[in-house]
């Protein structure tokens, strides 16, 4: 049994205009949302056996503050670049690339993505992730190169405002 978590990046920084997309970091309630999810997520006893991110610096930052709380070396988060401006059929590729041996991963992007990603797994009517939001599900096959569209169950749909 497979299970994949997509986490939107926590709330960005907005301040510099003039600054990268790429390049914005956390704000204040993104630098207190990241660590709290990944307590959210510690006690639902998940475990990754890897984490992929964007590369973008607001994803890199929430991935750290989660893998930190989960107890997941920080040097051992991937960051793929292929999820940073992508669609949904990049992002299949990008799981489906990950070995088998993986049997929980967690994943860090961007919306509108992450979002439409899940409603393509498991049917799933989700208006929006919400930054910092969490959505775990169990793949119906043993194989991340299964990935496709109704692949997937819902097993949770969390978000920082429940927890505040």
């Amino acid at each position: 049994m497979k299970t994949l978590i997509l986490i939107r990046h926590a709330k960005s920084d907005w301040s510099n205009p003039f600054l990268h997309d790429f390049d914005r970091e956390l704000n204040a309630r993104g630098l207190k949302d990241a660590p709290m999810m990944g307590a959210v997520l510690y006690h639902k006893n998940i475990h990754p056996d890897l984490i992929l991110s964007s590369p973008a610096q607001r994803a890199q930052a929430t991935a750290v503050a989660i893998a930190h709380k989960l107890s997941f070396p920080e040097d051992a988060i991937t960051y793929n670049s292929a999820l940073y401006e992508s669609d949904i059929e990049t992002v299949f590729a990008v799981i489906r690339s990950v070995p088998d041996t993986c049997k929980t991963l967690i994943l860090f992007g961007h919306n509108p993505e992450m979002t439409e990603c899940v409603n393509a797994l498991c049917d799933a009517d989700i208006d929006n992730i919400p930054t910092c939001g969490v959505v775990a599900m169990r793949l119906r096959g043993d194989s991340w190169k299964n990935i496709e569209y109704h692949s997937a169950e819902l097993l949770f749909f969390d978000k920082p405002k429940q927890h505040r």
